[in-house]
């Protein structure tokens, strides 16, 4: 049994060490090429059977990783992560990241610890890295495209008052603000440059951003296009509402940054308190790793935690 796990960790090591070598081959032969040739997939569309203009979007730059990734059923959610996370590394990347860091994680538990089963834990926890990492990228990205949006949505109000277009309203707002803001909405330009409607275009946005005021901004913009009124004062109330609203989060985290600080203290003393005396009398704790019962009860205490530490962050989160 653990000959045959060994030998399916060396096999998926080895098919991730060859396609991340070529993915950085190709990168390092022709680099000016391989920017131009991004540059060109970010702005291609194809138009399907009901004649709609949809974007092309590849899981991988290697054309066999991008058939099997496009067969899989959870491939399309998980590469929505990586477009609102906006790494330049594409799916396949993090795929065979999360494949390699596995595999170590297995070998390396095998060989220091000799135990399958620990070992495939270990492994398991490696392999979530990447996706963390995805999600902290989305977070912070998003909660800065959330801080410049008020500001734009000024801008393109008085753009508006001043006798813009809507189009170029948004060119002037990605422009002058930086990433991720002025990235997006430079993006939302083009692909209206390139024949997509304003709807579409703005959708598009709305799914690259998952947040709410994109959601509400996008929307106001479509019902008024729908509907007629008065842009200018539509998107400057609007911009009121999310700057009223992002101050009262700033407000929320003020209030509850002493409780999610007392929740990190509380979660972290365990484990500081258990090194301190490994350190200090090794033999003091050896019953909880050697004695059956000792075991029951770090396994509790473990559980124990984990519910302490779901019932203190739902008690510092709240929804605005």
């Amino acid at each position: 049994m653990d000959f045959m796990i060994i030998g399916i960790v060396i096999f998926i090591v080895t098919v991730a060490i060859i396609e991340t070598a070529l993915f950085a081959y190709r990168n390092l032969v022709s680099t000016q090429r391989a920017k131009i040739k991004k540059r060109l997939q970010k702005y291609t569309f194809v138009e399907n059977d009901m004649g709609d203009i949809l974007k092309n979007r590849e899981f991988s730059t290697v054309p066999f990783f991008n058939r099997i990734l496009a067969s899989l059923p959870g491939a399309i959610r998980f590469d929505t992560l990586v477009m609102h996370s906006n790494t330049k590394y594409s799916l396949g990347f993090f795929l065979l990241l999360a494949a390699v860091l596995g595999a170590c994680g297995v070998l390396a538990g095998q060989y220091f610890l000799n135990n399958i089963w620990l070992s495939i834990l270990i492994g398991l926890g490696l392999m979530v890295l990447p996706y963390i990492y995805l999600l902290n990228l989305k977070k912070n990205r998003i909660s800065k495209f959330q801080s410049q949006l008020h500001e734009a949505l000024d801008l393109i109000a008085r753009a508006l008052r001043a006798g813009h277009s809507f189009t170029s309203s948004l060119k002037l707002a990605a422009d002058e603000f930086a990433d991720p803001l002025g990235t997006e909405f430079a993006e939302t330009i083009d692909e209206i440059n390139f024949g997509v409607g304003v709807p579409e275009a703005l959708k598009g946005l709305a799914q690259r951003m998952d947040c709410s005021e994109a959601k509400y901004f996008v929307i106001a913009v479509i019902i008024q296009r729908e509907t007629g009124g008065n842009l200018a004062e539509l998107i400057e109330s609007l911009a009121h509402i999310i700057r009223e609203r992002f101050k009262f989060e700033g407000n929320v985290r003020t209030l509850t940054a002493e409780g999610r600080l007392s929740a990190i203290i509380l979660c972290a003393m365990p484990f500081a308190i258990g090194l301190w005396l490994q350190i200090s009398n090794p033999a003091f704790l050896s019953p909880l790793f050697t004695d059956p019962i000792g075991k029951i009860m770090l396994v509790g205490a473990g559980v124990f935690l984990v519910i302490g530490m779901l019932v203190m962050r739902q008690m510092v989160k709240i929804e605005v």
